[in-house]
């Protein structure tokens, strides 16, 4: 199972909708199930619909309060309803083997830089990815080799990012991807 983290919104133009549509049909074809924060608008939507078009598991994580809102997506393989946004993360993590971003705005970077975070940590060894759709990362991917750059993030950790504008090279570095054995802590010396 892989985690896609996403906009509720569909962004402008239909690049990000198609790409939303490509990965969900790329999951389903290689026997990847999803779990997504179960919307059945924006890009969380197109992924979830193309993944069960294509014969593929849908696994939506959704706060009760969001589904007070009428966003519930009714036709999921399986809709599981958490009480907050932090049990979702939480539930989430427990699914799946890995995580992809797609487009979105803070829920979806905050969502998944948890994950990326968690990952420094050691918390877990999944592959965290970023399905790099019309460049739309691109300023992120500047800002993290800054980190480095300047000395608040190791090469080692900025290596666990995969990025990729190509899905099925996106899932390929995914299925071979080696956590580092380094840890987060920086010390004078070791950046």
């Amino acid at each position: 199972m892989i985690t896609v983290f996403c906009g509720s919104s569909a962004g402008f133009g239909e690049n990000f909708l198609a790409g939303a549509r490509q990965l969900g049909e790329a999951l389903a074809s290689n026997g990847i199930g999803l779990v997504y924060g179960g919307a059945n608008v924006g890009l969380m939507g197109a992924v979830a619909d193309a993944t069960l078009q294509a014969g593929g598991k849908v696994i939506g994580v959704l706060p009760v309060f969001l589904s007070d809102k009428e966003i519930a997506h009714n036709g999921l393989t399986e809709l599981i309803l958490v009480d907050s946004m932090h049990e979702r993360k939480t539930r989430m993590n427990e699914l799946c083997d890995g995580v992809i971003a797609l487009p979105g705005g803070f829920g979806t970077l905050e969502e998944f830089f948890e994950m990326l975070t968690w990952a420094q940590l050691g918390l877990h060894k999944k592959p965290i990815a970023i399905l790099n759709i019309d460049g739309f990362y691109d300023p992120m991917i500047t800002l993290v080799q800054t980190m480095v750059d300047r000395g608040f993030l190791k090469a080692a950790n900025q290596e666990m990012l995969i990025i990729s504008d190509d899905i099925n090279d996106l899932l390929n570095k995914m299925r071979n991807y080696i956590a580092p054995t380094v840890g987060k802590w920086i010390t004078k010396g070791t950046v």
